[in-house]
């Protein structure tokens, strides 16, 4: 595995994600998929795989494709079913000596098709140990089929299927922390990232999870201007303040051993973060100054968490 980040050179490389697709400006999920086909050796092939969602409807229009390697668009609940199906075969044509050199297996999925629908087939690829890199590009909602909340729509974003209004203040539970519940199925490589300055977590942190035997997750945070409503050219400030507040904190988890990637020198106030956002806009309505503080409150205690298990 290569351990020195080049940026220069990694920018270099030949890209396995053709432009011309129809992603929006601003959009995190091509930004996702571009780092993390870039940590490949430009040597090794790889077949993509990729739940219905707002990538796949934006990459792939039969018989045409973004991709530069094999692409498999699968349902929106069986990526990784897919993708473990794909290179088990893989296994077997080696064994007889049917295929020849490396063949690595990645399969992308949004937030609606990795924590909600597609879980049960995450949670199967994880648990059977198929050498496989699951990487979710997490835009808190159903964002292709008109922005419904999910399970990773943070507490009070409004939705249209959590809308804010006199009765409900936008969502009313928590988002789920997936990252931490695959880290729970006990597979040798998980990590949280986003994207930050040179790329150099998002592309690193692909690196080892490619380059890692057995099945691997990465959740990486993939704003989305539509839903989350700023102007496109703030996405890499949304993504700074997401770190710097702590909401999406950067670590890794290898070999059961947690690692925190990154430590801000001076944790700035959630708010920050929530008022660069339109779907939060609510929350800074005189009244509603207790949104802000529970939404303080449990970015807090899951930064506590974190750091216990690192420390741990």
């Amino acid at each position: 595995m290569e351990r020195t980040y080049h940026f220069k050179k990694t920018l270099e490389k030949k890209e396995r994600f053709a432009g011309g697709h129809r992603l929006c400006a601003g959009c995190g999920a091509g930004i996702a998929v571009r780092g993390v086909l870039r940590a490949l050796k430009e040597e090794d092939r790889a077949v993509v795989g990729n739940a219905t969602g707002c990538l796949e409807v934006s990459s792939f229009l039969y018989p045409y494709t973004a991709y530069e390697d094999s692409y498999i668009h699968t349902a929106f609940e069986s990526a990784g079913a897919s993708l473990s199906g794909v290179e088990a075969a893989y296994n077997a044509l080696k064994r007889k000596g049917k295929v020849q050199g490396e063949v690595k297996f990645i399969t992308f999925g949004g937030d609606g098709g990795t924590y909600d629908i597609g879980f049960q087939s995450l949670s199967g690829a994880m648990e059977r140990g198929h050498d496989l890199t699951y990487v979710c590009y997490d835009n808190e909602a159903y964002m292709n089929t008109g922005i419904q909340r999910s399970s990773s729509t943070p507490r009070f974003a409004n939705a249209t299927t959590s809308p804010v209004g006199s009765v409900i203040p936008g969502k009313s539970q928590n988002k789920k922390n997936l990252t931490d519940i695959i880290a729970a199925h006990n597979v040798p490589y998980v990590a949280q990232t986003t994207f930050l300055g040179n790329f150099r977590d998002l592309y690193t942190k692909a690196q080892k999870a490619i380059y890692t035997p057995g099945p691997s997750f990465l959740n990486v945070m993939a704003p989305c201007p539509r839903g989350w409503e700023y102007p496109t050219e703030k996405l890499p400030e949304i993504c700074k303040l997401a770190v710097e507040t702590c909401v999406w904190p950067l670590f890794e988890v290898i070999d059961g051993v947690w690692h925190l990637s990154y430590m801000p020198a001076n944790k700035r106030p959630v708010e920050e973060y929530l008022r660069m956002q339109g779907r939060f806009r609510h929350m800074f309505k005189p009244g509603n100054e207790w949104m802000i503080e529970e939404a303080q409150k449990n970015v807090d205690d899951n930064w506590e968490k974190l750091l216990a298990k690192c420390q741990g």
